[in-house]
């Protein structure tokens, strides 16, 4: 049930953080949203356990998992800017 969970809270961290931080260069569609999601519950999860916010037995939550899914989005949106400005 927890991954279930993980993938719902995942869909809507990602939604959220698109509607944040809208763009040209965002991933689009159902799964691309909710792997942007869950990538950033892991991303905020560990950063908070290497800064001692969280202890090692512990997420970060939804409000971590939409910042981290922002944090994923730029870094996202950095990349794939480069991508289509190089001519070939």
């Amino acid at each position: 049930m927890s991954i279930i969970w993980t993938i719902i809270i995942g869909f809507v961290a990602g939604l959220i953080a698109k509607w944040i931080m809208p763009g040209r260069n965002e991933p689009s569609g159902f799964i691309m949203t909710t792997i942007l999601g869950i990538v950033g519950a892991v991303v905020a999860t560990y950063l908070g356990q290497a800064l001692g916010w969280y202890r090692a037995d512990e997420g970060a939550g939804f409000i971590g998992a939409i910042v981290g899914a922002v944090v994923v989005l730029f870094i996202y949106g950095l990349i794939a800017g480069r991508r289509s400005t190089s001519s070939y």
